[in-house]
């Protein structure tokens, strides 16, 4: 177990659990949190370019709000959240990253991959509930990421695949950070703009451009949270200019670059996820 203290100002100073090998099932990161202090926690949820699934694993619920409304316990998070924050007190959880292309056969296919907030039971029925209790039993974070990783694999194996030129676009996204036109994107898979358009929207929960955008976002995000500045970033990242970087980081996290550089989730990234999910191929 790790201990990371969350940017200042942050509500919480957390011990980090993560697997001490990669995790088997490529596209899927996790990490364990626990709260080491009593403290309410509120955290703005980041924009990122994988599904995030949290399991609730203590005695006081995790609540996550968005603009639907309030969920507690176990919960999915889509693609390109917004408004999103979790709050609770003693939080103890699993959080899972999962590329999309995981994301689409772990949770069955299910549409409610971009923006929403999802409660787990919804898509996993009960088998969501037999999971986390099996996670709260057992005796050590090893022996959860062992019962957390043998679940998705078994689930992904049974579950839907994504068409193979959907994931070869999403690859060519992720490997060029978004500066990819879906033009070219299309012509490489063999399809149609407007087919790809649609398979990669049903499959993913982003249209194309939405995606490499969120890619691009999240690449500037932690460039902007390691020190860089705006100016530095937006050369660096792709943007046409420091303007533009602005527009897009409020676009997806409602706040300025010097407040994303400062989000108290970026801040635990480099103990929590020793490599991104969504740079993982799957």
């Amino acid at each position: 177990m790790r201990s990371a203290e969350s940017a200042p100002g942050a509500a919480a100073v957390w011990d980090i659990a993560t697997p001490s090998r990669p995790v088997l099932l490529p596209g899927v990161s996790m990490a364990g949190f626990r709260a080491r202090t009593a403290d309410p926690v509120d955290l703005s949820v980041v924009p990122y370019p994988a599904v995030t699934v949290a399991v609730d694993l203590g005695g006081r619920p995790l609540a996550v709000e968005d603009g639907g409304g309030r969920h507690e316990g176990s919960v999915v998070v889509g693609l390109a959240p917004s408004g999103v924050h979790g709050r609770g007190r003693g939080i103890e959880c699993m959080q899972l990253r999962l590329s999309p292309l995981v994301a689409h056969a772990a949770l069955g296919g299910s549409a409610e991959l971009d923006g929403t907030v999802v409660p787990l039971r919804d898509l996993w029925g009960r088998e969501a509930e037999r999971t986390q209790e099996r996670l709260r039993l057992a005796g050590s974070w090893p022996e959860r990421f062992a019962i957390a990783e043998a679940t998705l694999a078994r689930r992904v194996e049974a579950g839907p695949r994504v068409d193979p030129e959907v994931a070869f676009a999403w690859g060519q996204l992720v490997a060029h950070r978004g500066a990819v036109r879906v033009e070219r994107l299309a012509a490489e898979a063999g399809w149609s703009r407007k087919r790809l358009w649609s398979r990669f929207r049903s499959q993913i929960g982003l249209n194309p451009k939405r995606a490499a955008q969120l890619v691009r976002f999240d690449d500037a995000a932690h460039r902007l949270a390691t020190g860089c500045s705006a100016a530095q970033v937006a050369a660096e990242a792709g943007y046409a200019d420091q303007s533009h970087l602005h527009r897009d980081v409020r676009a997806f996290a409602g706040v300025t670059p010097t407040a994303v550089a400062a989000a108290p989730w970026l801040a635990v990234d480099g103990t929590a996820w020793a490599a991104p999910a969504y740079l993982t191929k799957a």
